[in-house]
């Protein structure tokens, strides 16, 4: 959900604490799969990207394929360095563009096109890429705006629950979030006020937010760990704003690593603040080890790995036959109706809209 999610940086770190695994592979291509016959499959991601370790395992059992990851930061920053090696790319598959970056990718004609195995059981209105399927969807997700439940109750004040409510004065300077050139959540936010508001409505209401006292940092973590009162990282940090962009899986993270865990999340969502992120993974155009990489794409929509997915990264399956863990689904929040975009109109608009956000948010 960068990603990334970007973008969940924080949650992954907290799973290797629970015997999960996040596999950081050499620095260059060099090192990676040497051609078709070679038996280590090079995945590229965005920092986020986490997997149990007994679900690997038997992936690697089972294919024979030995799988190195490639971390390239955040899915922003993934994508461009995906497009800069386009034809000679770092590694076989490439996990995590979601559909704000999503034209980019395909624009720049940096993956092949991969029918996977089990794509009949990914959900139709994630299949964004259905005529060509250069991409397949992995994941789903909201990145809405989360709420510090503890702020708003010791100072008798009720939650927003729109993107209205944030313009408030009962809101002003309460509100953090990320650049919407710099982090994939900001792009995601600007982009449900967008969508919300319209093509000519999104900088009023902007303007609006910033005269309320909105706070722009760089990326999620700097975000949720450091600026918001609600999460764990945010207490130690001494962070004063108890609303933040986030995710709606934010509260289960928070309540599954608490120790003991707590019968409620410490933290809300503003379920009227939402907009769809879907992720998705592509065999690169160039792959050294394509066939490798046909099988890891298959892995990636498994039944094994959907429902591996929601406790290491925090995201929601695609697939039809996956059941979320218990734990998972006790804590979620569900957004009946996020905001959704065209592909096509975030391509023709975005890098537009970024550069107007910028010069009327931050200057």
């Amino acid at each position: 959900m960068n990603t990334t999610v970007s973008n969940r940086t924080a949650c992954v770190a907290l799973a290797v604490g629970l015997g999960l695994v996040t596999l950081s592979a050499c620095g260059s291509s060099s090192d990676t799969s040497s051609g078709s016959g070679s038996k280590t499959v090079t995945l590229v991601s965005h920092d986020s990207w986490a997997v149990s370790k007994s679900v690997l395992a038997d992936f690697e059992k089972k294919s024979g394929y030995k799988v190195k990851v490639l971390k390239d930061g955040d899915a922003g920053e993934a994508v461009n360095k995906a497009i800069l090696s386009k034809g000679n790319p770092q590694g076989d598959v490439f996990f995590g563009v979601d559909n704000t970056l999503l034209s980019r990718a395909l624009d720049n004609g940096i993956f092949t096109s991969y029918k996977a195995k089990g794509l009949s059981e990914v959900k139709s209105q994630y299949q964004l890429d259905a005529a060509k399927n250069r991409v397949t969807p992995i994941d789903t997700g909201s990145i809405c705006v989360n709420y510090d439940k503890k702020y708003f109750t010791e100072h008798h004040l009720t939650p927003p629950s729109s993107f209205a409510d944030l313009t408030k004065s009962a809101y002003k300077n309460l509100l953090v979030t990320e650049n919407a050139s710099t982090s994939s959540p900001g792009l995601g936010f600007l982009l449900g006020t967008a969508a919300q508001y319209g093509d000519d409505g999104w900088q009023a209401y902007w303007k609006q937010l910033k005269a309320n006292g909105v706070k722009v940092v760089d990326g999620w973590d700097q975000a949720y760990n450091e600026e918001f009162s609600g999460s764990s990282g945010g207490k130690k940090a001494g962070g004063e704003r108890p609303l933040v962009v986030s995710y709606a899986s934010s509260p289960p993270a928070e309540a599954i690593y608490s120790d003991p865990q707590p019968k409620t999340s410490p933290v809300g969502v503003a379920t009227g603040t939402c907009f769809q992120q879907i992720e998705f993974a592509g065999l690169l155009d160039g792959a050294k080890n394509e066939k490798g990489g046909q099988e890891l794409i298959d892995f990636l929509v498994s039944q094994e790995f959907q429902q591996d997915m929601p406790l290491n990264m925090f995201v929601d399956p695609v697939t039809k036959n996956a059941t979320a863990p218990a734990d998972y689904t006790k804590y979620a929040v569900q957004v009946a109706d996020p905001e959704t975009m065209a592909p096509r109109k975030i391509a023709d608009n975005r890098d537009e809209w970024v550069k107007s956000w910028t010069s009327l948010v931050l200057k």
